[in-house]
């Protein structure tokens, strides 16, 4: 299954049958049936009908529209979901019980910290010469654990993986070069090629994850670690977690091996903005990458679900009048 990526202006598409079209203003039209897709990515602005997302939506293609160079979602259509409404009834009363919250997110909490420990272990083995910031940042995350165990509320917790996540990332800045100005992690916007990369894919991932919460049956805006906000989609946030060290590490390896360097990128104070070139290579790898992500997330998603039935309601049943 294809994702198929809008970034060029002027686009216009249309649907053919079983087919979508796009179509250019100066370079024709190419299409691609509809059995082939399974998502599509527009950063740009093009032309489009409500039939084609109608029957994008009815063929369970996801549609993910973002804000330009940006990067930014605006709108996801998100297709058909599962239809046991007991899967939602059973988040919402697992949610409610704080003791088994507060076990579920401490779980999450350390096989995250542990993930990122493997990762700068292993990244240890490629550089040698980063022994003491890479060490330094390992022994950091070590000590942690007899505090994760003990954590007894959630905002001890999260205090505790905020300070995680800074030793890690004390570690990780020595991966890239200096020439990138990559200092530790920024956002909303970012400042340096690294931050925008890894926003980026932080932001596709999301909305992986969100497709993947709601194709299971579960309620994205509600999570068991990441507290409920209006507008924020908590149960993504937690299940993207244990997938950022390896996002984490493909960032590097995209950079390691030159694929992009400073020159894909551009600055509107403060914000540093991928090329149009730098886009280009960024999608191509990412599609070639995000395979194994999104079988995780979709797992995840339905482990979570099947789980939560031990635990949900019986619903009467329907009888005819």
């Amino acid at each position: 299954m294809l994702t198929l990526f809008i970034d060029r202006k002027d686009l216009q598409l249309e649907l053919d049958g079983k087919r979508l079209l796009v179509r250019r203003p100066d370079a024709g039209t190419q299409g691609l049936p509809l059995t082939m897709l399974d998502r599509v990515v527009i950063q740009s602005q093009v032309t489009l009908d409500s039939r084609l997302l109608g029957t994008l939506g009815q063929h369970g293609i996801g549609v993910t529209i973002m804000h330009g160079r940006a990067g930014q979602r605006r709108l996801q259509m998100l297709g058909p979901g599962h239809n046991d409404a007991r899967r939602r009834l059973a988040q919402y009363q697992l949610w409610q019980n704080a003791e088994r919250r507060l076990t579920w997110s401490r779980q999450l909490v350390q096989a995250k910290i542990t993930a990122q420990q493997n990762f700068l272990q292993s990244a240890l083995a490629r550089r040698p010469d980063l022994r003491y910031p890479l060490s330094k940042a390992m022994t950091g995350l070590a000590s942690l654990g007899p505090s994760l165990n003990g954590a007894m509320s959630m905002n001890g917790l999260r205090g505790l993986e905020g300070s995680a996540s800074a030793m890690y990332f004390t570690g990780y800045q020595h991966l890239f070069a200096d020439s990138l100005g990559f200092t530790g992690r920024n956002r909303r916007p970012p400042r340096d090629p690294v931050n925008a990369c890894l926003s980026l894919t932080y932001t596709l991932i999301h909305n992986e994850a969100v497709r993947a919460c709601h194709g299971a049956g579960l309620d994205p805006l509600l999570g068991f670690y990441h507290e409920p906000a209006y507008g924020r989609q908590s149960l993504a946030c937690d299940v993207i977690e244990l997938l950022r060290p390896r996002i984490d590490r493909w960032v590097w390896g995209i950079f390691r091996q030159r694929l992009l360097s400073g020159n894909h990128f551009s600055r509107e104070e403060p914000r540093c903005l991928l090329t149009k070139s730098g886009r280009q290579t960024f999608f191509e790898q990412y599609e070639a990458c995000a395979g194994p992500w999104r079988r995780y997330l979709r797992l995840h998603g339905y482990q979570m679900a099947h789980a939560l039935l031990d635990v949900a309601p019986d619903l009467p049943e329907v009888r005819d009048a």
